[in-house]
């Protein structure tokens, strides 16, 4: 039978609410109460907890809005509906969550002192509650096409980018500017690095979200981006475990299978988190998918006990956290409804459940299947005591609370802007360079026409990207106009292209993931025909190359943020040499045994 645990002392809440008020006041830290940190200590403070704490703490949500106290009205409603509390500060006194993550469409992220004065309040709010626990900050701040965080922060090369590049040592710098930065919003467990291996090239979710098609070469990154997040005091996550490298759907949407063998599995999609568990790594997240010589069951691996219990801690050896994908994805929702996904995923092995679709839900349910003996407190405390550990390594313990002036201080500072830079222009992949077209130059081409996709940026305070090539262009003496054709140009925005291309010295296009249907096909076709020179850029897939036909020229960028953008102009214009090489290989659109540019491949310029 549980018995609540006796209401701290006032003096440990008068500690903690006058350590809460001076953060929030002045940005200073102060030591929170639970000072002793070690496994004797968090214990007692587990001890303390009341089963519905204890439930709480198992869960990472989401919640609306820019401020844990005060947010906008459009947000509140939003907080209304989804959890029936109006704000951050009101969800965790509620359900005492564990963890909160961070979301661009939730309006967590609007700049960086917002983002530290939110962290602040929800801890605020935390630190306030029966039994003072801080929060664990999360979001996923892959960098390239998947971030969160913007600009003034410091935006860097994803990981295929940085696979091109190859150099362990500028993925751990960049994983380490990125975890400092974080850090210093109060955001210290971060969704990456990705530990996927992309086998296939139609991946619809991860592509360059992933360092390679290499095993080895992925689980050298891997770790690389491990040791530097978790030197910069973030906890790194590698995802998606058993591994999301070879599938053809998104688990956003649907439940893939993977048809890969065990000894296969061992081969191909195991070695980057052998590597991760190796390096230390703090958190590891499981995938919504199917992988039945691992589990003939057929349940998705985030609540399959043989996966995540058999595999990763028994097999593997592995003792951290264990936090599953997003629970609103359709890849874990198809086979159970929600009331039963949090409960097998604690039954499987998992720790944190990530942003159930209704927390009331999974939140009863989890608390039901214990009143119900159907899962045991003594279950529920085991994954308690991995969180806390977590927090307690990261230092919550201790310091709960960031300040004005670390975000002043480390977030988009003029030396992480510049590595960035340099980390970026060691991506860029040069494919095609007809008769040494590339470089170019001001006297020769100065007049350069840019043409092509404009996707929304990733954390959206970048690009577009065709105005981001012109204007970097423009910067290195160039002549250089913009228009946006999108990622499916219609015949007259194509016909517009065709008729601006007239006069011009070079056309520039930026291509995004262009299939055997394409009018993106059409549009280089057309302008190819017109007798400029067409140079393509391919800013994300670098398959690209395999379904267009005419151009002088040709370059993978792997990523459509401004960083990687203008290091692409760099190279074009000679400022800085080509030096990526393709960590996928490009096969043939017609023929996919046969492959185009193998792995390694990349031209440079002179001798």
């Amino acid at each position: 039978m549980h018995h609540r645990a006796p209401a701290p002392s006032r003096r440990t809440l008068l500690t903690v609410t006058a350590a809460a008020a001076a953060a929030a006041v002045t940005g200073v830290t102060s030591p929170v109460a639970h000072a002793e940190t070690n496994d004797r200590g968090l214990r007692r403070i587990i001890d303390r907890m009341s089963l519905e704490e204890k439930v709480g703490q198992l869960f990472v949500t989401r919640v609306h809005g820019h401020s844990a106290t005060d947010p906008d009205q459009a947000d509140i409603d939003a907080n209304l509906a989804a959890f029936g509390v109006r704000t951050a500060a009101e969800l965790v006194a509620r359900y005492h969550v564990g963890g909160i993550i961070y979301f661009s469409w939730a309006h967590n992220t609007r700049d960086p002192q917002q983002i530290a004065a939110l962290s602040n309040g929800i801890q605020q709010a935390a630190l306030a509650q029966p039994t003072p626990v801080p929060v664990l900050f999360s979001t996923d701040q892959e960098h390239g096409i998947v971030c969160r965080v913007g600009e003034p922060a410091t935006l860097l090369p994803g990981a295929m980018a940085l696979g091109a590049g190859g150099s362990h040592a500028d993925a751990r710098r960049a994983a380490q500017i990125a975890g400092e930065e974080l850090a210093a919003l109060g955001i210290r467990q971060n969704y990456a690095p990705v530990a996927d291996v992309n086998v296939n090239p139609a991946n619809p979710v991860i592509g360059v979200r992933s360092f390679g098609s290499d095993p080895r070469a992925v689980a050298g990154l891997v770790a690389a981006q491990v040791q530097g997040y978790q030197r910069a005091g973030v906890a790194a996550t590698s995802k998606h475990f058993p591994g999301h490298g070879d599938t053809a759907v998104d688990s956003h949407y649907g439940l893939p299978t993977i048809t890969h063998t065990r000894e296969q599995w061992a081969e191909l999609d195991a070695p980057p988190f052998r590597a991760a568990i190796a390096a230390g790594i703090d958190s590891i997240m499981t995938a919504h998918l199917v992988v039945p010589a691992l589990d003939p069951s057929e349940d998705p691996a985030t609540l399959s006990h043989p996966i995540l219990t058999g595999i990763l801690r028994e097999q593997l050896g592995y003792d951290g956290v264990v936090v599953t994908d997003a629970l609103g994805m359709e890849g874990v929702r198809t086979k159970y409804g929600d009331e039963r996904v949090p409960v097998l995923a604690l039954k499987a092995g998992v720790d944190q459940l990530l942003d159930p679709p209704r927390l009331d839900v999974a939140w009863n349910a989890v608390l039901k299947a214990v009143r119900d003996g159907e899962l045991t407190e003594a279950r529920l405390d085991v994954s308690i005591l991995r969180i806390l550990r977590l927090k307690a390594k990261l230092g919550l313990f201790r310091r709960a609370y960031t300040s004005r002036a670390a975000v002043e201080r480390i977030v988009g500072r003029k030396a992480h802007l510049a590595e960035a830079d340099r980390i970026a222009e060691a991506t860029t992949t040069l494919l095609l360079n007809e008769g040494g077209f590339l470089p170019l130059s001001p006297a020769s081409h100065g007049s350069v026409l840019v043409v092509g996709a404009d996707p929304a940026s990733p954390s959206g305070t970048t690009g577009p990207p065709t105005t981001t090539l012109a204007t970097a262009l423009r910067e290195l003496g160039f002549t250089a106009t913009a228009l946006s054709t999108g990622t499916a140009p219609t015949a007259a925005r194509i016909d517009e292209a065709v008729a601006a291309a007239a006069g011009k010295d070079v056309v520039l296009v930026g291509t995004y993931n262009v299939t055997a249907t394409s009018s993106q096909r059409t549009l280089v076709a057309r302008l190819v025909a017109t007798g400029v020179p067409v140079v393509t850029v391919a800013i994300r897939n670098p398959y690209d190359v395999a379904r267009l036909d005419g151009q002088r020229a040709v370059l993978a960028a792997y990523s459509w943020t401004d960083v990687e953008l203008r290091a692409a102009v760099r190279v074009l214009t000679g400022r800085a040499r080509p030096r990526g090489r393709l960590p996928v290989p490009v096969q043939s659109a017609e023929d996919p045994t046969k492959v185009l540019y193998p792995v390694g491949y990349g031209l440079t310029y002179g001798p």
